[in-house]
C-alpha cells in the first residue's frame, strides 16, 4: 500500500483492477480495508480500477492529533485524485465518506464524474445529534469501548434497517470493522 504526500499529510491508499477509476471513501473510523471484502472484488470483476484510501486520522495515513475538518478531508481526496491523475472520476462514499464525496463534488466538480452517497444525510436529526454528543463525552472521559461493541454500534449507525435485518449480510460487518488492521473502531473525533 503506497503512502503519498497530499494536502500537507501522508495519505495511504491502495489500487486494484484496471479500467475506469472509482475512488472509495470510508466513514468515521473505517479504513480502506473495509471495502476489500465485497466492494473491491465486485468492482474489479466489473473491469474498474478501484482506489481505496485511509482517511487522515486512520494509520498509516497521518493521524493529525491537532484535529481536522471536513474540508481538510475533501482536500485530501482532491489531492489524491490529482496526484494519481484520475479526474474526473467516480467517487463512492459511505457515512462521513459520503459527506466528503458530496462536498468534493460541490467544491471540485472538475474531479468528480459521478458520486454514490451511502448512509448519508443532508441534515442531522435529534437522536443522531445526541448520540454524537454522548460519543464525544465518552471520548473526552477516556473511555475506550471494546472493539466488538464499537463495531456493532458502528454497523447499527451506518447500515440501513433492511441490511441490519439480513443476518447473512450482517455476518461480515462487525468482524470486518473489529479486525481491520489500523482501523480501530474506538471512538474518535
Amino acid at each position: 500500500m503506497p503512502v503519498i504526500p497530499v494536502n500537507g499529510i501522508r495519505l495511504s491508499y491502495d489500487e486494484a483492477g484496471t479500467g475506469d477509476p472509482v475512488v472509495m471513501i470510508q466513514g468515521t473510523g473505517g479504513g480502506r480495508t473495509v471495502w476489500q471484502l465485497h466492494q473491491v472484488p465486485a468492482l474489479t470483476a466489473a473491469a474498474l480500477r478501484v482506489i481505496t484510501l485511509d482517511n487522515r486520522g486512520i494509520p498509516p495515513s497521518s493521524e493529525c492529533p491537532e484535529g481536522f475538518t471536513l474540508q481538510d478531508m475533501v482536500g485530501d481526496v482532491a489531492g489524491l485524485i490529482e496526484r494519481l491523475d484520475l479526474g474526473p472520476t467516480a467517487v463512492v462514499g459511505t457515512s462521513l465518506g459520503a459527506f466528503v464525496a458530496q462536498e468534493l463534488a460541490l467544491a471540485r466538480p472538475d474531479l468528480v464524474s459521478r458520486a454514490v452517497l451511502m448512509a448519508t444525510r443532508g441534515r442531522t436529526d435529534f437522536l443522531r445529534a445526541e448520540l454524537t454528543r454522548t460519543e464525544i463525552d465518552l471520548y473526552d472521559s477516556g473511555v475506550r469501548l471494546p472493539d466488538r461493541y464499537a463495531a456493532v454500534l458502528r454497523a447499527m449507525k451506518s447500515l440501513s434497517p433492511r441490511t441490519l435485518a439480513d443476518d447473512s449480510a450482517m455476518a461480515d460487518w462487525p468482524f470486518q470493522w473489529a479486525t481491520a488492521p489500523g482501523t480501530s473502531p474506538s471512538l474518535s473525533r
